[in-house]
Parts: structure tokens; sequence; C-alpha cells
């Protein structure tokens, strides 16, 4: 494993850590540098698939749509139940129920990568939640937090579009027309994503920093409570259902991640400030549990299990 991929979790706390103390390093990194970098992420990880490995994942529907009802069954679940096991205030516990029901994350797709997992179907999962979103996600959230929560979903639609199926065209179109170019590029995806996704979590907390601070510990727990329980239900129901070991990580790992971008700015729109704050925390715990899972996942004995 690359020693960038390796040392991601660390990396990505110190840039975090770095983001409370020192907010201006990274509040300059705002929405528009989000978008276009999560682009190139996506970008750079889908510079090794290739057409054949969508036909394969078509080929297994039930893959695709078993990760798609876990995503809004089991985190919506668990978010409702976290507010209330921790009897969390309103606000706060808005904000987790909401971060719950938001679609998985374009981050989801590069610890998948990152773990050794299904790539294509990760991306197909995270494509199509995230589609559905502009239903799915105001009807939970309104339903578990008993708040209309609007989304645009032609603005949605479009960041779908730029941000996760443009890029993976245009790798995928890299392979025939600019194969030399991609040849290139790939020996660099595996440091591009870490230092990307290091990036986006540190400007979000970043720009949520005093809300964070305020917030204390309690709510830090709720959250890495939650994510924990997504990886872990995710994985274990997508094995009771059947499903082999590499589906079932990447499910694991969908499920687990979610677009807590989407979430700071719903919160923020429409709930209350105090309700971004476990959105903003959200987006650096489960990339952490996730890298630690990926660095797990990708140890010598765990990929033998997988063969």
């Amino acid at each position: 494993m690359p020693i960038a991929t390796r040392f991601f979790p660390l990396v990505a706390a110190a840039a975090s850590a770095l983001a409370l103390c020192y907010p201006t390093l990274f509040s300059w990194f705002g929405a528009t540098l989000v978008k276009i970098f999560l682009a190139l992420v996506m970008f750079f990880t889908s510079l090794s698939l290739s057409v054949a490995d969508f036909t394969r994942v078509l080929y297994r529907p039930v893959h695709a749509a078993t990760g798609f009802v876990l995503q809004y069954t089991v985190m919506p679940t668990l978010g409702f139940a976290t507010a209330k096991l921790f009897a969390l205030p309103e606000m706060v516990a808005a904000g987790i129920i909401l971060v719950s029901c938001c679609p998985g994350g374009t981050a989801s797709n590069v610890i998948t990568y990152l773990a050794g997992g299904d790539v294509p179907l990760s991306v197909t999962m995270t494509a199509s939640s995230t589609l559905a979103a502009p239903l799915m996600t105001p009807l939970l959230a309104t339903w578990l937090i008993g708040k209309s929560v609007p989304v645009d979903a032609v603005a949605m639609a479009k960041d779908t579009a730029v941000v996760i199926l443009l890029p993976v065209g245009l790798a995928l179109l890299s392979r025939r027309f600019a194969p030399t170019l991609r040849q290139r590029l790939l020996p660099h995806a595996n440091l591009f994503a870490v230092v990307a996704i290091t990036m986006i979590v540190a400007s979000i907390i970043a720009r949520s920093r005093d809300a964070i601070l305020s917030g204390g510990m309690l709510i830090l727990v709720a959250v890495v409570f939650l994510h924990s329980g997504g990886f872990l239900f995710g994985y274990a129901l997508a094995r009771l259902l059947r499903l082999s070991v590499i589906p079932a990580r990447t499910i694991a790992i969908e499920v687990g991640m979610q677009n807590s971008g989407l979430g700071v700015v719903l919160a923020t729109a429409h709930i209350g400030h105090a309700a971004a704050v476990p959105c903003a925390i959200s987006s650096l715990v489960h990339s952490l549990i996730g890298s630690l899972l990926a660095a797990y996942w990708r140890r010598p004995k765990a990929a033998a299990e997988t063969s």
C-alpha cells in the first residue's frame, strides 16, 4: 500500500486539528473548489476502470439495489436512534438525522478504491442514491425530524453529473483516446485522492470551527456511534443477504459514508446553524473510520479472505 494511503487517517486528523486551531489555513477552500476537487478525485480514481467494469455491475443489479436500500434505511434509522439514545438537543438531533438521510458521499468511492473494493459498484450506488436524494432526503428528514427540508432537485442533478458522471466518463474515454496521458496520471491517483479528501474535510472543519468547538464531546461521540453503526450494519446485512466479501465491504463503505457537505448546506439553510455542527463533524469521522477500514482490508491477510 502506498505510504500516502497508509497514513491517510493521520494526515486527515492532523489537517483537521490545524483547521480547528488555524481555520484561515483552509477556510479559503470554498464550495466551488470542493466540487472541482471532488470531480478531479472521481476522474483520478476512475482511470483504472473500463466500460467492462460497469457492464459487470449491470449484470449484478442485486448488489446495487441492496446498497441503495440499505443506504436509505440503515442510516436514517441509526440517525433517529442516535438522536434519541444520546438525548441530543433538538437542533443537534435534527443535524444528526439530516446527515443520516443524505446520499452516499463521493469520498466513499475513493475509500472503496483505497480499500481494494468494487469501485464501479460504489460509483453506481453513489450516483443512484444522489439522484434519488431530491426525493428521499427531504422525505425522510421531514418524517424523522418533523420539519420540511427542501432540496433543489435540478441543482442536485447538475452537481451529480458534474462531480460524478462527467469525470468518470472522461476517465473511461481517456483509456481509448489518451492512453499515454492515462498511464502517466494513473500512478499518482492514490496521492491525489489523499490530498484532495484531506483538503475537503479540513475546509469543512475550518468553516464550521466555532460551531464545532461549542458543541462539546457529546456530539463527537454521537457522530462516531452513527457512522460506526453504518459501516457495521451495512457489512453485516449485506453478508446476511449472502453477498460475497468484496461487494459487502463496498456496501459497508457506501452505507457508512454520507454526503456531509450536502448536510451542512441543508442544515444551515433550512434548519439552523447548530444543526450544521454534527454534519461538519461527520465529514471527518466517516473519512477516518473509512480510511482505517481501507487500511485494514488492504492487509495481505484480509485481501486473501476475498480470494
